[in-house]
């Protein structure tokens, strides 16, 4: 059969015709409804707005400080702002990606996280005033105030529970450091609200409680929060 004989045979014969799909798969396809797209600015606001209102809630059930009136003004205002700066941080780089991407700034979490997890211990090591109604343990009795630590573990519970639902999904690559940052970001305002409420003023309670906050916060985050926000891309 010459070649012009074989196109002719393709030619003539009849196009091909797919199977009919199943009554289910059609059932399937009709029941689609639109997904929504995630709003990271959006979900920054309520972020910061719900954390707030909880650990302002918690601040009000705890009561603030007995010395407060005792420190120094400009560092009660200074280390306050450092503790928010932090939060407001490692939030916006957990949950706002970069214009036209569509994932979390990995990258910038990891440096957030390392700097907060390392600034806030060197922070309370180096500078703890005090007053006439402080309290000193010291460190031969720095587990003595371990009870700080559970105060600001659970300060980060809503934070780091709220960052997991609005990233469910939204990070492929990476989520263990973005779950990092979250914790960090968690670990900073229980760092923020103990700075109000603790009267403890010595540089090894500060430090390595309070600023060790935000490293247990961060390292829990992120053992347990990558299961749900890269679940969707799990094998």
């Amino acid at each position: 059969m010459s070649a012009e004989q074989s196109l002719e045979a393709l030619a003539a014969m009849p196009d091909p015709v797919a199977p009919p799909i199943s009554a289910l798969l059609e059932a399937e396809l009709g029941s689609l409804a639109p997904v929504a797209a995630r709003r990271p600015l959006r979900q920054l606001g309520m972020f910061v707005v719900a954390s707030l209102v909880y650990a302002g809630l918690l601040l009000g059930f705890l009561s603030l400080r007995a010395d407060l009136g005792e420190l120094p003004r400009m560092w009660l205002m200074g280390a306050g702002s450092a503790w928010f700066l932090g939060f407001g941080l490692a939030t916006y780089f957990a949950l706002v990606p970069r214009a036209g991407a569509m994932t979390p700034r990995w990258r910038a979490a990891i440096v957030t996280t390392a700097i907060t997890s390392i600034a806030f211990v060197v922070l309370g090591l180096g500078v703890h005033p005090d007053g006439a109604h402080s309290l000193h343990y010291g460190m031969p009795h720095l587990l003595r105030g371990h009870g700080c630590l559970w105060i600001g573990l659970a300060t980060s519970l809503v934070p780091v529970v709220l960052g997991a639902i609005f990233l469910r999904g939204a990070v492929p690559v990476f989520s263990r450091w973005v779950a990092a940052a979250i914790g960090a970001a968690g670990g900073c305002l229980g760092g923020l609200l103990l700075h109000m409420h603790c009267r403890i003023a010595d540089g090894p309670h500060i430090g390595f409680i309070h600023g060790g906050v935000v490293i247990v916060a961060a390292g829990l985050s992120a053992l347990l929060v990558p299961r749900a926000i890269d679940r969707p891309y799990r094998g």
